[in-house]
């Protein structure tokens, strides 16, 4: 066996390369050194531990003893686990993306002793196919290039950076944001909506749950009924699909197709909270049972299987499992969640396993149909083929679920990330509230309680933790998202503790991650050497952009806290994005969700003494730019304030219905 550097490091897809021959270093100055004094270039692979052609390539390339003896001989080889280090993945993506016109994962880039990329790419065959060159070749011609034609690198290295670096600038320009920014932008996910499937453009569609946000807010503050339609329609398809696990809650990465039905078969936390969010959104615009019901089973399959013991919630499980327990090396991906009809006769009995069948699309030659690597060949994956739920099949799935609990499970990342456990919080808070499930509640304090009690080391915001082990200082999002945790806990227990830890947040953010001079935030601190750019995110794709969610989340803490700086560097922020939003206002919908709450009217509801039954009533209406706040004394009441002027308390909750419904 081989076993390198990795083997020392925490982060498990680190540790799935551990044992690789290849001579793998973690990021940091020990490999750069030896590029120095070796004088060799890097060679950078990024993935995490539940992507699929991470994998692959793993099995094709770096398990190869030819391949790994080249990639030693003529580069020095660096290991990044891009969940825990966004901020060099976001650079060298950038790198990829100008220079090859896409990006993904696993992603290759190869870079000079200090840092300079040169080359990039995503993830390379082993040899010659899929119209890609093979690995083994691009080692070749590199490390040739390399000794040939050095200058040439690095003089198209540092052209590149500098218009990466002019690119990523994000300044106010003294623009106004133009209403007409909401109106375009609204207009565009119009003409790309999937009318028959919902969701925007074509296959592979991904949920990005921002997008849905700014319609529901849309649709609020411009009175278009067809924006909320467009994001109801879509959770409503999502819900019925394949992507959706039909037995177990929760949702899968993206679907390939352009009906969500053939899953990527990986589970990520931020996936999870983003789109329980979106369905608690929906059924208070609704009262629609079915939303409902969606986001229990994402908040039942969190409980279940992404929660720490102490409270933390783990970060993903891979689209890979075994196939056949017989043989645990051999892996496919969705082996954990198809069925042939055999099994379902096997385990439900002839009459209703065709009865089920028929009602979530299952055939006896698999439902699969131009499976590119014949991966679902005698298979199905459950889907409805008309609406969700199927309540009359809940025996049957609860005993598909229990024998599927036997079987050999997906790879479990269980490192807990700041960031995305910010997002969760907030899932579960707006959960507890919006459900009335105190279970809920306890999952979103016994979560923020392990953040500030394994998280925080002395005072700073640590990014992510793994069997007793805080590091990596905590980067934008990380502050942000938890920030914005604590608002929406605060909102589901109205304890002032939580406010506190939520102005703590932001007050380090704006001291770490602040630009003073130009608005914005940039996603790093700027104490690092080790960056050849340091970024302000402006993309809110699978996850909300650091920008985005502070910008959200400082505007609220400002109402509540009535701390004037938090107010002025959200203000400044979305000034430093005016124009991105004037021109881009679709890239970045969770910052346009931020820009209708700063621009909408004040909106706060007081409740008084014994008001539990007017909460909870409230509770029940999206209300999405209105601040709460309880005083416990004196008569049960609520009193409703717009725009700086207050109704008369009332009493009853179908009198505070007749002022907010």
């Amino acid at each position: 066996m081989h076993t390198n550097r990795l083997i020392h490091e925490k982060s498990p897809y680190l540790l799935q390369h551990a044992r690789n021959p290849v001579d793998w270093y973690p990021w940091g100055p020990e490999a750069f050194q030896k590029a120095r004094d070796e004088d060799k270039p890097i060679f950078l692979s990024a993935g995490y531990s539940t992507c699929h052609w991470c994998h692959v390539m793993e099995r094709e390339s770096f398990e190869n003893e030819a391949i790994a003896a080249q990639i030693n001989r003529d580069f020095v080889a660096v290991k990044l686990d891009r969940e825990e280090r966004p901020d060099i993945d976001r650079i060298y993506m950038l790198f990829v993306q100008a220079t090859t016109g896409s990006g993904g994962w696993p992603m290759s880039v190869w870079m000079t002793p200090d840092l300079k990329p040169f080359y990039g790419g995503t993830y390379f065959p082993p040899d010659n196919r899929y119209g890609r060159p093979g690995f083994g070749y691009v080692l070749q011609q590199l490390a040739q290039a390399w000794k040939e034609q050095r200058d040439k690198l690095i003089s198209s290295s540092i052209s590149i950076l500098g218009e990466l670096e002019s690119h990523s600038q994000v300044q106010s320009a003294g623009t106004d944001i133009d209403r007409g920014a909401f109106d375009s932008s609204y207009h565009y996910f119009r003409r790309t909506f999937d009318t028959h499937h919902g969701g925007f453009g074509q296959a592979p569609k991904f949920p990005r749950p921002s997008v849905l946000d700014f319609l529901f807010r849309y649709s609020v503050t411009a009175k278009e009924e067809e924006a909320r339609e467009m994001a109801l329609t879509t959770l409503r398809e999502m819900a019925k699909g394949g992507m959706h696990d039909q037995l177990g809650g929760g949702f899968h990465r993206y679907s390939v197709d352009e009906r969500w039905f053939v899953p990527h078969f990986e589970k990520m936390l931020y996936d999870q909270a983003q789109l329980a969010s979106s369905y608690l959104e929906a059924y208070q615009i609704t009262r629609d049972e079915a939303f409902a019901e969606v986001a229990r089973g994402i908040f039942e399959y969190v409980l279940r299987d992404m929660t720490h013991p102490e409270g933390g919630f783990l970060s993903a499980e891979d689209a890979d499992s075994v196939i056949d327990p017989a043989n645990p090396h051999e892996k496919g991906e969705g082996a954990f969640y198809v069925w042939s009809m055999d099994e379902l006769k096997q385990l439900l009995g002839a009459d209703r396993a065709l009865a089920f069948a028929q009602k979530y699309g299952c055939r006896e030659n698999g439902n699969v149909d131009n499976d590119p690597h014949a991966e679902f060949t005698g298979k199905n994956i459950l889907y409805l083929k008309d609406a969700y739920p199927a309540p009359e099949f809940e025996k049957e799935r609860q005993v598909l679920l229990a024998e599927r609990s036997k079987r050999i499970r997906p790879h479990l990342d269980d490192k807990v990330l700041a960031s995305w456990n910010g997002l969760m919080i907030s899932a579960f808070a707006k959960g507890a509230q919006v459900l009335h499930e105190p279970r809920y509640l306890d999952a979103a304090t016994k979560a923020l309680a392990f953040i500030q009690g394994q998280l925080v080391v002395d005072g700073k915001l640590m990014r992510r933790w793994r069997e007793g082990e805080a590091a990596i200082a905590g980067f934008l999002d990380d502050y942000a998202a938890l920030a914005q945790a604590c608002v929406d806990v605060y909102e589901a227990t109205f304890d002032q503790a939580h406010l506190a830890f939520g102005k703590t947040l932001a007050l380090s953010m704006l001291e770490l991650f602040e630009d003073k001079q130009n608005g914005g935030f940039y996603s790093t601190a700027g104490d690092s050497d080790e960056l050849v750019l340091r970024l302000k995110e402006d993309y809110d794709g699978a996850e909300p952009a650091g920008n985005s969610v502070a910008a959200g989340a400082l505007l609220r803490l400002a109402e509540y806290c009535e701390l004037e700086p938090l107010k002025e560097a959200a203000g400044d922020t979305l000034a430093a994005f005016a124009s991105r939003i004037n021109q881009q206002g679709v890239t970045i919908p969770r910052m346009l969700c931020a820009v209708l709450e700063s621009q909408a009217p004040k909106s706060e509801v007081k409740f008084s003494g014994e008001a539990e039954p007017l909460i909870q009533e409230f509770r029940k209406h999206f209300r999405p730019f209105t601040t709460v706040h309880w005083d416990r004394t004196g008569e049960a009441s609520a009193m409703v304030c717009e725009d700086f002027v207050c109704q008369p308390p009332v009493t009853t909750a179908s009198d505070l219905v007749k002022l907010i419904g």
